[in-house]
């Protein structure tokens, strides 16, 4: 018997929570029919749907059932519990054998601060279900080590469990092939979120005044800047399309700010398959099992020069990075969740 499939989040979240779930949704459309539930939460008001999540509802034939009084299901599945960090309740009833809440945001920030309000949000869900087993499921080993963290730190931790194996992103994107003559073009892109962003110092290192080229899409903060570097190209988030704007580049360049960590790094995903060498910090990089060239800052352009004076090695190691993502693959995927069917099936029967 195949366990009852009930999705929740709220379908305003913007970049890479949406597109994990429509990744999610088209890759175990074969496998399972869920029911999709979109709560309106605080967070996100007045905002519009994710235009990515609306239309991979659309090409399934799901309907988005929102705010509903109550969810039923075998498994019932919440995408990203800090959308309930401006509230008190999440609004509806859960009721499920196995209830779990995938943790796309850090529990922590670097130094140890807490991200958001990690148990009013959890307490939030487990005081609104009656489950048999409540399970927060990281989306890669860095993620994890935050949620584990807190789980040890807080007596809220005491009602839930990890998940045995990451939740991750897919990242089944089209590859294209490197380039044969790589050129110091160097680029990066996000969401312009003041978090997103490393200091002018990292920002001069990463980009200086000597490389061909430097791309900064999701600059919308940056462009009103009155200091900003002229040889910077400065276009605010969507203000061209990400293949454009891999077209223009040949390395990204991806810090953040000292306060912030990414929990995934679905971007760096989409800079390896489109074909270019990735440079982040080791913390970053741990995702992507060599996938991409772990740096400090300063040690970026010696990076780039070695790249440039041998284009076989860039190519190569473009191709190896390529490789790394069949962890992130649709079927590694559907793998770990035929596996999380398999145990909840026996305990339906």
């Amino acid at each position: 018997m195949t366990p009852t499939i009930a999705y929740v989040t709220d379908p305003r979240f913007p970049g890479g929570t949406s597109s994990a779930i429509a990744a999610e949704l088209a890759a175990i459309s074969d496998m399972v029919r869920p029911a999709v539930y979109g709560l309106s939460t605080a967070m996100f008001r007045d905002r519009e749907d994710a235009p990515v999540l609306t239309d991979a509802l659309a090409a399934l034939n799901l309907t988005l059932i929102r705010d509903p009084e109550e969810i039923a299901a075998d498994i019932v599945i919440f995408h990203n519990p800090a959308c309930l960090k401006f509230q008190n309740t999440p609004g509806t009833r859960i009721i499920a054998r196995h209830l779990i809440v995938v943790t796309h945001e850090n529990f922590l920030r670097p130094g140890g601060h807490e991200a958001f309000d990690v148990a009013n949000c959890l307490d939030q869900i487990a005081g609104a279900s009656v489950a048999l087993t409540r399970s927060l499921a990281p989306v890669s080993d860095a993620n994890r080590s935050t949620v584990s963290d807190w789980m040890d730190r807080h007596p809220a931790g005491a009602r839930w469990q990890q998940t045995q194996d990451n939740w991750p992103n897919i990242c089944d994107f089209d590859l294209i092939a490197p380039t044969a003559r790589p050129a110091d073009r160097r680029g990066r892109h996000s969401r312009p979120g003041f978090e997103k962003f490393p200091s002018r110092e990292t920002m001069d290192l990463c980009f200086p005044s000597d490389a061909a080229s430097s791309v900064i899409l999701g600059a919308d903060h940056l462009a009103d800047d009155p200091d900003r570097p002229p040889h910077w190209t400065l276009i605010p988030f969507q203000g061209l399309s990400v293949a454009q704007y891999f077209d223009m580049i040949d390395f990204m360049v991806y810090y953040t700010a000292p306060t912030w960590h990414e929990s995934f790094g679905r971007v760096l995903a989409e800079a390896i398959a489109a074909g270019k060498i990735v440079i982040t910090d080791p913390g970053t990089a741990q995702t992507f099992q060599g996938g991409v060239k772990a740096a400090t800052p300063d040690e970026v352009s010696d990076i780039i020069a070695g790249y440039i004076a041998d284009p076989d090695r860039y190519q190569a190691d473009v191709r190896a990075g390529q490789r790394s993502l069949d962890a992130f693959s649709a079927a590694a995927f559907r793998r770990m969740f035929s596996d999380v069917l398999s145990r909840s099936g026996e305990a339906v029967l």
